[in-house]
């Protein structure tokens, strides 16, 4: 019953977000809720919660501080120059854009946290898709997918738990895995340039004139102003005739409803004259943040421990008066408040699905109905797995509750711990857009696009590339 309920309870959530019909912060808390009722346990509703937010509170608290930061650096200027040396290299061809997305996420997400990641992928390209009216599911899906595939760094978490769970060394399951994981990351790239493409052929090729104009030059360019594609997200120009001026304001904001800020505020981070710049701070802001994430992979302190003294150390040092502190703080209130509330919102159905049982029920009907021929390809089988569950389930709930049974269950067919430990990080690509995972709120609420559009649109892709990434560990005898 409980297994039947599990399933029932998150395909409920899925539809109801999907459809709109609940925003995603309702929908983690009164579904849940509604559940536990359900199954006879609402007497430990509140207990369950409670674990649920003690699990997450450092996420949130990471999270929080870590908008604040880089909202600061936004702020002060850190990132203009990459702003402008992205649109040197962009050229205001679509194309160039998306890929760059696509290089930009894999470089930062070096760092192996992905909401840093997505705020500094977010910061330097929002403008460049607002002015030239591309779609913004595209940007938040191709970073979201390759962020996907490089949380698989030791230190970016999953391999890190999959070491943890089944004792072995992270070196020894990472390092093997490369080969496939170049692989995915390979196909992000192709995927980037794909939708570059379709991008290209919507908008027409640009060209930047003057800071506040893009002018299509492409005859051929389509006038659709949906593309089924696109889910209709940042799609509210129409590609035309040769000069058609595009204004930097007018393009549609995420889900194809024109809710975006007003054209002046739009591109206030690439405003060169605005009163926050810090230019005589420059290389101190930077030297800060380098040296944040390099504490950050080098694990010296815990992550919100990090992010709470660097904020701290950036508003001091940037504005020193008390009232442009305050000042900072309420202009990044509303990415904090919808960030953190969507974490404990989480922590509910997280806390019900793993307190009530349903996770372990789940995970064990889904291990007991494989078939016994395919014992001896546990490693393709874990592989498969892998791409739903994380989805569906926290990397904690996934890596310490339903990968040692599925070693377990390869053990007994010859299937190596290593093997089974390698297979589980295929999922990942798809994992980074799970809803359950906080990142992908800061990436959806920075780039303005609904979860909702960001999910049809992106499920497919990333879905698509963990399977690239288990066919090469297959093919090249890793899996």
């Amino acid at each position: 019953m409980l297994t039947i309920l599990g399933f029932v309870m998150i395909a409920t959530f899925l539809v109801l977000i999907m459809m709109k019909k609940m925003s995603p912060i309702a929908a983690l808390v009164l579904i849940p809720a509604l559940f536990c009722v359900l199954i006879g346990q609402g007497a430990n509703l509140g207990d369950y919660v409670i674990k649920g937010i003690g699990d997450l509170a450092p996420t949130a608290a990471m999270l929080m501080f870590a908008i604040i930061y880089f909202g600061v650096m936004i702020d002060v200027g850190l990132f203009d120059p990459i702003v402008r040396g992205i649109l040197k290299f962009c050229k205001a061809d679509p194309v160039r854009v998306v890929v760059g997305t696509a290089l930009l996420a894999a470089i930062v997400s070096l760092d192996g946290d992905g909401s840093t990641t997505f705020m500094i992928t977010v910061s330097a390209l929002y403008p460049l898709y607002k002015r030239l009216k591309m779609s913004l599911v595209v940007m938040t899906g191709v970073a979201a997918t390759a962020n996907g595939v490089m949380n698989t760094l030791p230190w970016g978490g999953p391999t890190a738990r999959a070491a943890t769970a089944l004792k072995l060394d992270a070196g020894d399951i990472f390092i093997p895995m490369i080969p496939a994981l170049a692989t995915g990351l390979l196909a992000v790239f192709v995927l980037a340039y794909v939708l570059g493409r379709r991008e290209r052929k919507r908008l027409g090729l640009l060209t930047l004139d003057a800071p506040g104009s893009a002018k299509v030059i492409a005859e051929n360019a389509e006038v659709t102003e949906k593309e089924t594609v696109l889910v209709g997200a940042g799609a509210g120009g129409k590609g035309g005739t040769t000069g058609r001026t595009l204004p930097t304001g007018g393009s549609a904001g995420a889900g194809g409803t024109d809710h975006g800020p007003a054209p002046e505020e739009e591109f206030q981070v690439l405003d060169p004259h605005r009163a926050t710049l810090r230019p005589k701070l420059y290389w101190f802001n930077a030297a800060l943040t380098l040296a944040l994430l390099t504490l950050l992979i080098m694990q010296v302190l815990d992550i919100p421990v990090l992010f709470l003294l660097g904020a701290a150390i950036a508003l001091t040092v940037n504005f020193p008066h008390m009232k442009d502190q305050k000042a900072r703080i309420a202009a990044h209130a509303e990415n904090v408040l919808n960030v953190s509330g969507m974490v404990f919102a989480a922590a509910v159905f997280t806390g019900v699905l793993t307190g009530t049982g349903m996770v372990e029920h789940m995970a064990r009907w889904l291990v007991g109905n494989v078939p016994d021929a395919l014992g001896p390809h546990m490693g393709l089988v874990t592989g498969l797995l892998s791409i739903p569950l994380t989805y569906f389930m926290s990397n904690d709930g996934f890596y310490f509750g339903i990968v040692p049974i599925l070693a377990e269950a390869g053990a007994a067919h010859g299937v190596g711990a290593l093997e089974i430990a390698r297979a589980s990080l295929v999922g990942q690509a798809l994992h980074m857009s799970s809803p359950l995972v906080p990142a992908v709120y800061v990436l959806v609420g920075m780039a303005k696009v609904e979860f909702a559009d960001h999910t049809k649109f992106t499920v497919k892709w990333a879905a698509l590339t963990s399977l690239v990434v288990l066919g090469a560990g297959l093919l090249y005898g890793i899996i």
